[in-house]
């Protein structure tokens, strides 16, 4: 297996070149694409094979990870998180589509990898026209997670073509929507309704509370 490197516009992604790259990701593959914040590697939600080998290739127990959902709006939310209220539903709705990844308490219907229950699950919907139109596209959210950089100073690769030269071997497809960020999404825990800042990032939560 080799990657192919596709290059999107990130303003006005062509419909032929999403479509290639939601029937590569339909058909199982793994696949590093552009967010609002950083790179990340994702593939279909419902295929656990894929995330077999997503966790794989992390080095990670697919039980054990942390891996969140993109969603291209708030309608799948509910589909796999619980306990959202009005108060935090008009947060998200405020803050949403941005960089944040929200955590809530798992519904029934999240996805088991390895065979466990999951707890929680994270969720993001991020302000990036590539990211949307993929989810769209495929008719259901992506599992993702980042992709981080073996360089002590830069600790998420920015650059389509080193990612695309370092990850050829090991993914099916890299899409080039131009230079990435090197900051992470805001992990904001929203289980107690308090929004407790787990890691801060390129949001800032505050100005939507």
């Amino acid at each position: 297996m080799a990657a192919t490197l596709l290059r999107i516009h990130p303003d006005n992604p062509p419909q032929n070149r999403i479509q290639q790259a939601v029937d590569i990701i339909r058909n199982g593959g793994l696949v590093i694409y552009p967010t609002d914040t950083i790179y990340g590697l994702g593939c279909d939600i419902h295929n656990a094979k894929a995330v077999e080998k997503l966790c794989r290739l992390k080095g990670i127990q697919p039980d054990k990870a942390n891996l969140s959902f993109i969603c291209s709006d708030l309608s799948h939310i509910t589909d796999y998180a619980n306990g959202i209220t009005t108060p935090v539903y008009k947060v998200l709705k405020k803050a949403l589509p941005g960089p944040f990844t929200f955590i809530f308490e798992a519904s029934t219907k999240a996805p088991r990898y390895g065979g466990a229950k999951r707890k929680t699950v994270g969720i993001r919907v991020p302000d990036n026209q590539i990211c949307i139109q993929l989810v769209q596209g495929l008719g259901n959210p992506i599992v993702s997670t980042s992709i981080r950089d073996d360089d002590e100073i830069l600790e998420y690769s920015t650059d389509p073509d080193l990612i695309f030269e370092k990850y050829r071997p090991l993914v099916d497809l890299v899409i080039d929507g131009g230079y990435g960020n090197n900051i992470a999404s805001t992990v904001v825990d929203c289980t107690n309704e308090d929004f407790e800042i787990i890691r801060q990032g390129a949001g800032d939560i505050e100005q939507y509370l």
